[in-house]
C-alpha cells in the first residue's frame, strides 16, 4: 500500500516481514487482492500488472518464505482449476494493510518535522531507504531454521530444515561464517540458491546425486530455444526453480505433473542472517 502527502512528497512503502524474513511488499498485496478476485494466476496477473511468469515466480516466492501457503491451487473441475488465498493468505492481507496506513502516518509525522530550510534533506533521506532495501538475484530463497551444524576449523556443514514439510537442505560454509553469524542449532536462516545452480532429474532415480535432493513434482516449465525454466513442487506448498540446458528436457522427458527431483551442490547454498 503506497500513498504519498502532497505537503513533503514522500512515499510510503511497507514490505512485510516475519521471523521468516522479508516476504510482501505492495506489488505482491496487490496479486494477492487480484488472485482473490479472479481466481486465477494467469487471470490475476494482467491487473497487477505483471507477466505470467512474475506472477508465478512471485507466488512461489512467497509460499517459500512464508511459514503456510498463502496461495494453493483448486483442481479441475467445469472451470479447469485454478488458484485462491488460503485463510492465511488473507489474513496476511488484512495485516499488511493495517499496518501500510499506520506506517504513513509515521512518515508524515517524521516528514513534519525534518528542517525545511536543509536542502539536500530529503534527498539523504531517499538514499538511506535505499540502502536500507536490499534485494537478491537468487530465485531460490527458503526460511529454514539450523537443525545442526558440523565440521572442523575451517569448513563445516550446515543442516536446515525447511518449514512442516520433512524437507532438509545442506550448506557448507566457513567456521569463520558460522561463529559471525551466531549459526547454531535453533536459529533462524534465510537460504539462497541461483537457479542456475539447479539440476532436474526426471522419476526417483537419483543415485550419485548432489548433496541436496528435493524430492518432487514437476509443475511448471517455460522452455526457450537453448534453457528451460523448471519449477518443481516440493510439498507444503513450496517450489525449487532451476534453470536447464532445454535438451535436458527433452531427454528426460520432464513434463508438468511428472515427478521430478531438484539436486544441488552445498556450496551452492548461501546463507544469510534475518535476525
Amino acid at each position: 500500500m503506497t500513498t504519498t502527502d502532497k505537503t513533503h512528497g514522500l512515499t510510503s512503502h511497507l514490505e512485510l516481514s516475519a521471523r521468516t524474513g522479508r516476504f510482501v511488499g505492495d506489488l505482491r498485496i496487490r496479486l494477492l487482492d487480484m488472485i482473490d478476485a479472479h481466481g486465477s494466476i494467469s487471470r490475476a496477473a494482467p491487473h497487477v500488472p505483471m507477466s505470467y511468469k512474475a506472477a508465478w515466480d512471485a507466488v512461489d516466492a512467497m509460499n517459500n518464505l512464508a511459514p503456510c501457503a498463502l496461495v494453493e491451487r483448486t483442481a479441475g473441475g467445469r472451470q479447469g482449476g485454478g488458484s485462491r488465498l488460503t485463510a492465511y493468505g488473507r489474513q496476511v492481507v488484512a495485516m499488511y494493510r493495517v499496518l501500510a496506513i499506520g506506517n504513513q502516518r509515521a512518515l508524515d509525522r517524521l516528514a513534519s518535522r525534518l528542517d525545511p530550510s536543509v536542502d539536500a534533506g530529503e534527498q539523504r533521506f531517499h538514499q538511506l531507504l535505499r540502502c536500507m532495501d536490499l534485494r537478491t538475484s537468487a530465485r531460490n530463497q527458503f526460511a529454514c531454521t539450523v537443525a545442526g551444524v558440523h565440521g572442523g576449523d575451517v569448513r563445516c556443514e550446515v543442516l536446515l530444515s525447511i518449514g512442516d514439510g520433512g524437507n532438509t537442505l545442506v550448506a557448507t560454509v566457513t567456521r569463520e561464517a558460522v561463529t559471525q553469524m551466531g549459526i547454531d542449532r535453533g536459529a533462524g536462516v534465510m537460504a539462497l540458491i541461483k537457479a542456475s545452480a539447479v539440476a532436474v532429474i526426471a522419476g526417483g532415480d537419483v543415485s550419485g546425486a548432489r548433496r541436496n535432493v528435493l524430492r518432487g513434482t514437476v509443475e511448471r516449465i517455460d522452455c526457450a530455444a537453448e534453457h528451460a525454466d523448471v519449477v518443481v513442487g516440493i510439498g507444503g506448498g513450496k517450489s525449487v526453480s532451476a534453470v536447464v540446458p532445454a535438451r535436458d528436457v527433452r531427454e528426460q522427458g520432464l513434463a508438468p505433473g511428472e515427478p521430478a527431483s531438484a539436486v544441488f551442490k552445498a556450496s551452492s547454498v548461501v546463507l544469510a542472517d534475518f535476525s
